[in-house]
């Protein structure tokens, strides 16, 4: 991991990730810790200082902490984000073409929605489970928005949606699993 004028970049077995937290006043560094008194080990430590902060601004302590440490996780295992498909009458199709995701039938409806993926996202088909399709990568910021644009893409204007359930909607979210 390297610090630079608040520009954060991790690197892993899976890949390498940049942030830019350059917007937040605040002194970000790496250090190393107090020696542990029995085994006299000292580790690298990330340390972020604010001074003088309201409310507001010492809010974005905890936040770039969490953006960090999804950043680790992200470069040692992924991030993945498994979306299922809920009809009533009209099977919905999803393919993929290239980047490009296309969702036909829905809601009986000829129009095609596509959605782009965004770059480092891997789109696969569920083998074992039926219409579950699955979204993975390193960035959990590209993953999410990703997912996020296929449900928004299904969402239903114009009628009960007590009545119309139907839809592509996120059912696991997470890191991957450890591999041994």
């Amino acid at each position: 991991m390297t610090v630079k004028s608040r520009v954060v970049t991790v690197k892993g077995k899976k890949g390498e990730l940049t942030r830019d937290f350059k917007h937040i006043n605040m002194d970000l560094y790496i250090t190393d810790s107090e020696p542990h008194p029995e085994t006299e080990e000292t580790h690298k430590i990330i340390k972020l200082d604010l001074w003088f902060a309201f409310r507001k601004q010492l809010a974005c302590v905890r936040t770039v902490c969490s953006h960090i440490q999804n950043m680790f996780t992200g470069v040692q295992r992924g991030f993945e984000y498994k979306m299922r498909f809920v009809y009533s009458h009209f099977p919905i199709n999803v393919t993929t073409v290239g980047d490009v995701v296309e969702i036909r039938n829905f809601l009986g409806e000829r129009r095609v929605r596509k959605i782009e993926l965004l770059p480092g996202v891997k789109y696969t088909r569920s083998a074992d489970v039926k219409d579950e399709i699955v979204l993975s990568g390193i960035d959990i910021a590209k993953v999410s928005i990703c997912a996020a644009k296929i449900q928004q893409a299904t969402n239903i204007r114009k009628k009960d949606l007590r009545k119309f359930l139907d839809g592509i909607y996120v059912s696991e979210k997470g890191a991957m699993a450890a591999e041994e």
